[in-house]
């Protein structure tokens, strides 16, 4: 064997070394093929065709609205010249490199070697990956300040975790707008003990938005002078405003909340500007609205929030999903296993037939992620985890057939031999022979699918496949932080959790 290869090595180039270096100016790996490097030529071709479309497919994009090859060249070549210019540089070394390399492999006892040319293959495809990824590292680093608040509720989001009951105390005074003939809103009466504020004027015009120039300016509604008193002394007061419909919300000033803190005898006075509200058409009459001054108390001692206690119940239903799709896929891949064994279907052309379908269609099973079969689920039993439950079955299915299958192919053929030779059929010696060598590695794969699955299964839920995946998105959209950080916590710990459980089991069976 040895000396063939070396036979195979010291063949003669089919041209001259010159002649090779024009060939592979020419068309690039042509001379590497001439001078009998196949594979090597093939290589380089690919890899310098591959290069001008990614290069080619990116300045398209930097100049898309352009018409012409050279009009996009030109505007990429403004937009980015420090990628359009290195690239192009790097693809014509590596065609001259190419040319090189042929007249050095055309050489009489010379094959192998030029790493420099497959190196430069590297940084060039490094180079447009990229452009391609558009990865900015200075954007990361000065945009990672703006981003430490929300990941630091992230990171510690226990202040989610728990709450009290609150209580509201407040009053309010009604607004006309617009001023119109009848008379406006009187203020409110003044009771003894309780919160008391009133308003002046009692009528006047909201914010309006016009569009000046292009753009859009807010112009100051009437300026309302309020008083309150009857507060409970040294005590943050939120201002609200409650619409003609009943729709309230924290008033604003210069793009922060109003919140005040009342005096020691529970008084305040402020100005502020009547705030910008659309009316729905539905609503007719008179628009009165109200101006609100409300103080939040806790009271009570600490519970578990609503977040907590959905994260609770999200994450058991992960854990179960998990499970399920586990157990499934172990039922029904065993027998799937045996069909994808080769060692087991060799007896004959159908049976090696029905080896080669099986792993064919375990192979595409598996080559298509879990997120992509919820998908398809979820169109088929809708929102759910059920939906979570079919993909990660599905796919466990494919994915414990090929590892038992593997598994089934590494026994020791000795038991199978000698159970053979007493005269036992097939079924018999898969089941005295093959499933005693079969008992540990099927262990050690069906739990580690069981936390493949776990973790998945959060995953599967972003798309509506159920579990904590799921509520993970809807906090993530409503830009609840803490919550969002309370589910991470949540999976991590779980997922060691049953990684510490799962080596524990691994170790007792295998």
């Amino acid at each position: 064997m040895a000396t063939r290869r070396t036979r195979q090595e010291i063949r003669p180039s089919l041209v001259s070394p010159p002649v090779a270096g024009v060939a592979s100016l020419l068309i690039p790996g042509l001379g590497q093929i001439l001078a009998r490097q196949l594979q090597r030529g093939l290589l380089l071709l690919g890899s310098l065709v591959t290069s001008i479309g990614l290069f080619a497919w990116r300045v398209s994009l930097l100049a898309s609205r352009e018409v012409g090859l050279a009009a996009k060249f030109n505007k990429a070549l403004r937009w980015s010249p420090l990628f359009v210019l290195p690239v192009l540089v790097s693809l014509v070394a590596l065609w001259l490199w190419i040319a090189w390399d042929a007249y050095q492999q055309a050489q009489p006892g010379r094959r192998g070697g030029g790493i420099g040319v497959f190196v430069l293959v590297l940084v060039l495809f490094f180079a447009l990956g990229w452009q391609i990824s558009e990865i900015n590292l200075y954007k990361l680093v000065t945009e990672l300040s703006d981003a430490s608040g929300p990941l630091s509720r992230v990171v510690w989001p226990w202040a989610a975790a728990v709450t009290r009951d609150v209580e509201t105390t407040g009053a309010g005074a009604e607004i006309l707008s617009p001023c119109d003939d009848l008379p406006p809103p009187s203020p409110p009466e003044e009771v003894s003990g309780e919160p008391y504020l009133v308003a002046e004027p009692t009528c006047g015009d909201l914010s309006q938005q016009v569009e000046e120039g292009g753009e859009l300016k807010t112009i100051p509604g009437t300026t309302l002078s309020i008083v309150g008193r009857g507060y409970e002394p040294n005590t943050e007061t939120e201002l609200w405003w409650v619409d003609p419909i009943g729709n309230a919300f924290r008033m604003r000033s210069e793009g922060q909340y109003i919140v005040f803190t009342t005096d020691e005898e529970g008084s305040f006075e402020l100005e502020v500007d009547m705030p910008y509200r659309l009316i729905p058409p539905s609503s007719e009459g008179r628009q009165v609205h109200r101006i609100e001054a409300r103080q939040i108390t806790t009271v009570g001692g600490l519970k578990p929030s609503s977040a907590l206690l959905h994260n609770i119940e999200k994450m058991m239903e992960t854990i179960v999903l998990g499970m399920m799709a586990t157990l499934f896929g172990i039922v029904f891949s065993i027998p799937v296993s045996f069909l994808a064994a080769r060692n087991l279907m060799s007896g004959s052309p159908f049976t090696m037939a029905i080896y080669y379908v099986t792993r064919s269609i375990l192979n595409v099973i598996r080559s298509i992620e879990p997120l992509i079969w919820a998908i398809l689920a979820i169109t088929v039993v809708g929102l759910g985890p059920f939906a979570g439950v079919i993909a990660l079955t599905v796919h466990s299915i494919a994915a414990l057939g090929k590892l038992y299958s593997e598994s089934i192919e590494s026994i020791d053929p000795g038991p199978i031999e000698a159970i053979q030779a007493t005269g036992a059929n097939r079924l018999q010696t898969i089941m005295y022979a093959v499933v005693p060598q079969m008992i540990p590695p099927f262990v050690s794969f069906s739990i580690y699918r069981w936390d493949i699955n776990v973790r998945m299964s959060t995953v599967i839920g972003l798309v509506g496949g159920g579990g904590i995946g799921f509520l993970l998105t809807q906090y993530i959209r409503l830009l609840d932080y803490r919550s969002a950080g309370i589910c991470v916590w949540f999976i991590a710990i779980t997922v060691a959790t049953l990684d510490y459980v799962s080596s524990d089991i691994r170790q007792r069976f295998v």
